[in-house]
């Protein structure tokens, strides 16, 4: 048995600078060095945890779009289907309304299964299109989120621990906003970040004093060998 618990981490607001946006270099030391396995859970798109996980030096164990893509280390499992996400875009569109982040759309070029919308885009047009079409709207604080209501980031953890051999009551996790909450409701314990929403800090077993890394890096020295 290893000396760390295994981690389960999100990337925006859990692993970012303060400022919200770039990730704090200060986790790349303590996360290779981590004797456990670590799951990155995410609203991003696929490839961005994948290469996350290249660039530190970690195996590639990734719940990506809000738990819509699974990818436990061998083979790539995927929750939802990205067509009725599809047909919400183009209605939202058709309704004289943009996704908000220009006309190459990094953001969601590679995404599978849900699309994101930018903040500064309006809400409740979004969410009504999105219930005519049986999906959901989520609020990250970094994006609008357009997913099936089924797939969730807990449901992906499960999956990969499966296949890891870990058990999720071991599990230690940080996060920062409601798509962290079935995170949460999985693992044996849960902290949010200072920065976190309301139902993130509602289902944690701890809210943090630390914004952003600062608190991760707060959790990762204080659960670091206490297994």
């Amino acid at each position: 048995m290893t000396a760390e618990p295994p981690l389960v981490l999100d990337i925006d607001g859990t692993l970012t600078r303060p400022e919200g946006w770039g990730i704090d270099p200060r986790v790349f030391e303590p996360l290779y060095e981590w004797d456990a396995p670590i799951v990155i859970a995410t609203g991003k798109a696929f490839p961005y945890p994948i290469a996350l996980c290249h660039f530190i030096g970690i195996p590639e164990l990734v719940v990506a779009e809000n738990g819509g893509v699974v990818y436990p280390g061998d083979e790539v499992f995927f929750t939802a289907d990205r067509e009725a996400a599809r047909a919400v875009v183009e209605d939202y569109r058709a309704a004289g309304y943009d996704l908000g982040w220009g006309a190459a759309d990094t953001v969601n070029r590679w995404r599978e299964t849900e699309i994101a919308v930018s903040l500064d885009q309006p809400l409740e047009p979004l969410r009504e299109i999105a219930a005519e079409h049986g999906l959901e709207v989520i609020d990250t604080g970094y994006a609008y989120h357009v997913k099936d209501t089924d797939p969730n980031k807990g449901e992906g953890i499960v999956r990969i621990a499966d296949h890891v051999g870990i058990d999720p009551a071991d599990c230690v996790a940080v996060g920062d906003s409601i798509n962290d909450v079935s995170t949460f409701e999985t693992v044996g314990r849960g902290f949010a970040v200072a920065n976190a929403d309301e139902a993130a800090k509602a289902a944690a077993d701890e809210v943090l004093d630390g914004v952003h890394a600062e608190g991760t890096l707060a959790v990762l020295e204080r659960v670091r060998g206490t297994r």
